[in-house]
């Protein structure tokens, strides 16, 4: 029964935190520190909630998805989009090239609580740049404004700053929308590029964790994967639109601010 509560509670911080600029594999780690939930199988419990959390985007997004492939072309369907394969590919190129190079370097050194607390620190003073960036680039309204102005270059520089998510703590969420920021597109259609884009660099990375971890998995542990499945599921759900609604009425600093305050609460709590 412990375990399904547990499920739960990291179930609801990944749905919460995957798609929002705080890092949710900082927070998974964090608060599996708390609950002292760190064993092996807790490492193939997360990517297992991690797949829930972006399985929220396939059904939010579906129809922008399969658009990519060429469904949903019609001269009524506001899905027949500039935005396409390429995008996509020029976006996960650089984590993908960099997560396979480095993954066991990164899985050894980069998940401590430690490294997370300062990725923290560091994403929030980029979002912060971010957004001062953004803020002279609105004055002259020379903003990309929706996914379908997105150019290629953009895409990739995009995927240049996704690699920074490697270190976790730093949050692709946050370093993919800084990054859409600065190279001239809004914080909603930043935000809405980073989802899309995460469908594959999610699943290829939680993917290849999975496989890894394959010979940890027992049948009694099926209970927790399905409750933390989800319910990473269906908070990720609610999540994704309550964050584009804020994108609208907050910048990234907010988040910053909050990560900071994360930094420093978990700072005295682990380390004290």
């Amino acid at each position: 029964m412990i375990h399904l509560i547990y499920a739960l509670i990291l179930g609801t911080v990944e749905g919460l935190t995957e798609f929002a600029p705080v890092s949710s594999t900082g927070h998974l780690i964090l608060a599996a520190r708390l609950l002292n939930f760190q064993s092996d199988t807790a490492k193939t419990f997360e990517v297992i909630i991690q797949l829930g959390s972006i399985m929220a985007v396939v059904v939010l997004y579906w129809k922008r998805l399969w658009s990519l492939f060429g469904f949903y072309r019609n001269h009524n369907e506001r899905y027949t989009s500039h935005l396409n394969l390429i995008h996509i590919i020029l976006a996960c190129l650089p984590g993908s090239v960099l997560g396979l190079l480095l993954h066991d370097f990164i899985k050894k050194y980069l998940f401590a609580p430690a490294t997370v607390l300062v990725a923290l620190v560091a994403g929030g003073v980029l979002m912060i740049f971010a957004d001062r960036v953004a803020k002279r680039r609105e004055r002259y309204a020379t903003e990309s404004q929706s996914l379908d102005q997105l150019s290629y270059r953009q895409a990739f520089i995009i995927g240049l700053f996704q690699c920074l998510s490697l270190w976790s703590g730093f949050s692709r969420s946050g370093s993919t929308i800084s990054g859409g920021l600065i190279c001239g597109v809004d914080r909603k259609t930043s935000a809405e590029f980073s989802f899309i884009v995460a469908v594959p660099m999610m699943m290829g990375a939680s993917g290849l964790d999975f496989v890894k971890s394959l010979h940890f998995l027992t049948l009694a542990d099926l209970p927790m994967f399905i409750v933390g499945f989800l319910t990473a599921f269906v908070v990720a759900m609610f999540a994704i639109v309550f964050f584009l609604k804020l994108l609208r009425r907050f910048t990234l600093t907010p988040f910053a601010i909050y990560r900071f305050i994360i930094a420093i609460l978990f700072t005295f709590i682990l380390f004290h």
